[in-house]
C-alpha cells in the first residue's frame, strides 16, 4: 500500500507544469520517499494547485480539521506544498516538482538528494525540460546588450521586472547548491536567485532567502551579468521570480546545449549578430557565450550560429569593439509570454496530454 501511495504521488505530479515522468530505475519513487512520509504523500493526493483553507481539506476529505492544519503546516515547512498567508487567513496548495517542490529544498538539499536529482535529470528529466513547450522559463537579454531602436517589452527587460516588484527576495541558486554537493564547484556567484510578491514571502518565511532592496536587486543584477549569468524568468508576462543562470549548472542550460539547436528550445525574441568590419577575432565572445552559438571564420569574423543562440546578449555586453549586437526577431519569430501563470501551466498540461485536476478529484 505505501509503494502505491508514492506511484499515486508520481502520477499525480507528472500532470502538473513539466511533469514527473517515471523510470525504469524508479529513482523517482526514492526521490519522492526521501522527501514525502507515507502520511504526507497521502495527503498530497488530495491537493490541487487551487489554493484552499486547512477546514476546506478537512471537510472535502472527511478529517479532523486540526489534524490536517498540523499536517499541511508540517509539509509547508518542508516545502512539499505552498502555504499563502494573508492577515489570519492560511491557504495551502500543491506544487510542481520544478519549479516548485524541488526549488523549495534549498535548505534542506543534501548529497544524496543531489545526486538522486542528477541521476534522475540523466535518465528522464532532461528530455521534459528541454523539449517540452511552452518552457517554464525563458531567456531574456541582459540589459545593456539591446540597442533600443524599437519599444523594449516590460517582461523584455530585466531591470524594468525589478523596478516594478513590491517585495523580493534572494536565495542562493539552487543548482550551484546540487553541482556544489555532487563535486562540481561553480565560480560564479551563489546568491542570485529573485522571487517576487506571495513566492518571496514564502521564501522569506521558510529561511531560504531574505528581503533585499530594489537597489540591492540591481546591484545583484549588475553582478550578475558581469559574471556572464543568462536572465530567466519565469515564462509569463508578471513572473513569480527570475533566475540568473550558468551554463555549468542549469539543468535547462545544461540539457538544451547537447541539442543541436536550442534556438527551438529556448523562448527568446533576439539573437545576436555581427558587425564584421568592426569585429577583430579577439574571441572573448566564444568564452561568454554559454550555448557556444559562436566561432570564428575563415575570414577572421565571428559568426553566430542562430540554431544555437538563444539571444542571452551575454556576447554584447564584453564586446571590445562593440561589434556585435541583440537584433530584433521577425514578428512572425516572435513569443508573447501568458499574462498569468495558472495559463502556462493549463498549456503545458493541454499539450502534454494531461490535466492540473488531482486524481482524486476528478473521479
Amino acid at each position: 500500500m505505501a509503494q502505491e501511495i508514492y506511484h499515486q504521488l508520481q502520477k499525480q505530479l507528472d500532470q502538473y507544469s513539466i511533469g514527473f515522468p517515471a523510470t525504469e530505475s524508479g529513482i523517482e519513487i526514492r526521490i519522492l520517499k526521501k522527501l514525502f512520509t507515507e502520511e504526507e504523500a497521502e495527503m498530497a493526493l488530495h491537493l490541487s494547485m487551487a489554493l484552499e483553507t486547512a477546514d476546506s481539506v478537512a471537510e472535502r476529505t472527511d478529517r479532523d480539521p486540526a489534524a490536517v492544519a498540523a499536517l499541511l503546516n508540517q509539509m509547508a515547512d518542508k516545502g512539499l506544498l505552498f502555504r499563502w498567508r494573508r492577515g489570519d487567513t492560511v491557504k495551502y496548495g500543491a506544487l510542481p516538482f520544478v519549479l516548485g517542490i524541488y526549488e523549495y529544498q534549498l535548505k534542506s538539499m543534501d548529497r544524496e538528494f543531489a545526486q538522486m536529482f542528477e541521476d534522475y535529470l540523466q535518465e528522464a528529466f532532461h528530455k521534459n525540460l528541454a523539449e517540452l513547450s511552452p518552457s517554464i522559463l525563458r531567456t531574456i537579454p541582459i540589459n545593456r546588450s539591446v540597442v533600443v531602436t524599437h519599444p523594449v517589452a516590460t517582461y523584455e527587460d530585466s531591470r524594468e521586472i525589478i523596478e516594478k516588484q513590491k517585495l523580493i527576495a534572494v536565495a542562493n541558486c539552487i543548482c550551484r547548491v546540487q553541482q556544489d554537493l555532487i563535486g562540481h564547484h561553480c565560480d560564479k556567484p551563489l546568491e542570485v536567485c529573485f522571487s517576487f510578491g506571495s513566492a518571496a514571502r514564502y521564501y522569506i518565511e521558510l529561511g531560504m532567502g531574505r528581503e533585499i532592496t530594489t537597489e540591492e536587486a540591481l546591484e545583484i543584477l549588475n553582478r550578475c551579468e558581469e559574471a556572464g549569468l543568462v536572465a530567466q524568468p519565469a515564462n509569463v508576462i508578471n513572473p513569480g521570480g527570475m533566475c540568473n543562470c550558468c551554463g555549468d549548472c542549469c539543468p535547462l542550460l545544461r540539457m538544451i546545449k547537447k541539442y543541436p539547436r536550442p534556438v527551438e528550445m529556448v523562448l527568446s525574441n533576439y539573437h545576436a549578430a555581427v558587425d564584421a568590419d568592426e569585429c577583430t577575432a579577439c574571441e572573448t565572445c566564444l568564452e561568454r557565450c554559454p550555448m557556444g552559438a559562436i566561432s570564428i571564420n575563415e575570414d577572421e569574423v565571428a559568426h553566430i550560429n542562430l540554431d544555437r543562440c538563444i539571444g542571452c546578449g551575454l556576447c554584447v555586453t564584453t564586446c571590445p569593439t562593440k561589434a556585435l549586437r541583440l537584433e530584433l526577431k521577425p514578428e512572425d519569430q516572435r513569443y508573447t509570454p501568458p499574462e498569468k501563470g495558472r495559463t502556462l501551466l493549463e498549456e503545458m498540461a493541454r499539450k502534454r496530454g494531461t490535466s492540473l485536476i488531482p486524481f482524486t478529484m476528478a473521479q
